[in-house]
């Protein structure tokens, strides 16, 4: 039968090991993409409107949000960024899955919209706060201003844990991994993904009733 796409979010404290798992779960299913979002800010070399983002004026911007055109968005550090309704909706309707890597604000907006029946949302916990200062570091991508300002950040974000439909402790990648599988799955097969049940138990019934 054929089926709706999911609105999948995955949100964690920078460190717990998301974007890993966004990665391998793409690698996994072929078919699942990350959702582009819009943006007032310029584009930064080698990036392509519509590829890493959709390039947008703030009027542009504001005009979206105004006619209910973004899924969710946010100001972030004096630009805008946002979902775009319209590619999600195309997307799911076709059956595909849409992977957002937002935090819990964004995906609480995602939830509350005319999508909401169709999200799934999973939150990824550090086994530890000292683990996830660790693996911060291991990155060795940021200052120890940055790291601490992460570190900060973080007790917020797990906070909101409460928020999300399945959550997650990422003591072991390939652990995680295979439960997110597992989840997708299942999820797939909600009532509300498969639009055709209806059509299927309506002419059983009529089987049903022709019986002698």
């Amino acid at each position: 039968m054929a089926r709706r796409g999911l609105l999948i979010i995955l949100s964690s404290p920078s460190g717990a090991g998301k974007s890993t798992l966004a990665r391998r779960l793409m690698a996994w299913d072929r078919g699942l993409r990350f959702s582009v979002s819009a943006t007032t800010r310029a584009p930064r070399p080698g990036e392509v409107d519509g590829r890493e983002y959709y390039f947008v004026d703030e009027a542009r911007f504001k005009a979206m949000v105004t006619n209910g055109e973004m899924l969710e968005h946010a100001a972030v550090f004096g630009n805008y960024y946002g979902s775009p309704s319209a590619p999600v909706e195309s997307a799911i309707h076709a059956g595909r899955d849409v992977l957002f890597d937002i935090d819990w604000q964004g995906g609480q907006q995602i939830r509350n919209s005319a999508l909401g029946l169709h999200t799934l949302a999973i939150f990824i916990l550090p086994p530890s706060i000292k683990e996830l200062e660790r693996r911060l570091r291991a990155r060795d991508q940021d200052s120890d201003e940055v790291i601490a300002s992460r570190m900060r950040k973080s007790w917020d974000e797990i906070s909101h844990w409460d928020g999300y439909d399945y959550v997650l402790v990422n003591e072991d990648l390939g652990e995680t991994e295979a439960r997110l599988r597992t989840i997708i799955s299942a999820e797939r097969l909600r009532r509300s993904q498969q639009p055709d049940l209806v059509n299927h138990v309506r002419a059983l019934q009529m089987e049903f009733e022709e019986l002698p």
